[in-house]
């Protein structure tokens, strides 16, 4: 995807976020996220898009903190997480493209970046959103599950903080069948090493494969890992749903 589409479905994903939380109600458990009502969800995620919002915006090439979740609830709630992901994506369409500023994973540019980063920071949150509904999720373009999934793979769990590791060297494979698309991570004591590629290349000790929106939301541990196909020593799928769960 490049950014202009990545900022289109992020104005789309936005949307439908807010609809589903208004239909399941602020008290309405998430299924996703244990422990959080759909009024932590938004609060969560409308101050994301805030925070996001300012580095663009105002350009900061260094660390800036977030404002805090706001005490809102209903109506108000609402209307403050609609207001900030407005503006999230008005500030993204108006950004320069080469836009320098602050990231913590490369990216071209820093608007790129954060177009990227929220594109799929929302898109998540959506599903965590429609889980409280306890009907099918709006699905997920093929498009934005790969970039999706490239982001994942490559980009947070190349850092230092991933906990996705072995003793020995290991080597597992995520195949998204509809698009001939996959990745090759190898893992180790150090953080993973991820690589995407044309889905020929042969011996892994693991291989995940499914749409590639399955793919997707199995990954982000949003379905489990087991929806998907699995070929090899299912162990390594076992610690990524163990040992994936992301913190910024």
């Amino acid at each position: 995807m490049d950014m202009s589409e990545q900022i289109t479905q992020l104005s789309a994903e936005g949307r439908l976020l807010a609809a589903a939380a208004e239909r399941a109600g602020m008290d309405a458990l998430l299924p996703t996220c244990p422990g959080w009502r759909v009024r932590d969800l938004l609060r969560h995620t409308g101050m994301v898009h805030r925070w996001a919002t300012a580095f663009v915006a105002e350009g900061h090439t260094e660390y800036v903190g977030d404002e805090g979740e706001p005490d809102l609830d209903t109506s108000q709630l609402l209307a403050w997480f609609a207001d900030g992901h407005r503006r999230l994506v008005a500030t993204l369409e108006a950004a320069p493209r080469d836009l320098a500023c602050w990231t913590f994973m490369p990216a071209a540019s820093g608007s790129a970046f954060w177009a990227r980063r929220q594109l799929h920071e929302t898109t998540i949150h959506r599903v965590d959103a429609e889980s409280a509904l306890g009907a099918p999720y709006s699905r997920v373009g093929t498009a934005c599950a790969l970039d999706g999934i490239d982001e994942l793979l490559t980009g947070f769990h190349a850092r230092a903080k991933s906990r996705v590791r072995t003793e020995a060297p290991r080597v597992l494979r995520v195949h998204a069948v509809d698009a001939d698309a996959a990745w090759t991570v190898r893992l180790s004591a150090e953080p993973p090493r991820a690589v995407r590629d044309d889905g020929r290349e042969s011996g892994a000790d693991c291989v995940v494969s499914g749409s590639a929106e399955s793919l997707y939301l199995a990954l982000w541990n949003r379905l489990p890992l087991s929806s998907a196909a699995l070929e090899g020593d299912e162990a390594l799928a076992r610690l990524w749903t163990e040992k994936s769960a992301i913190t910024w």
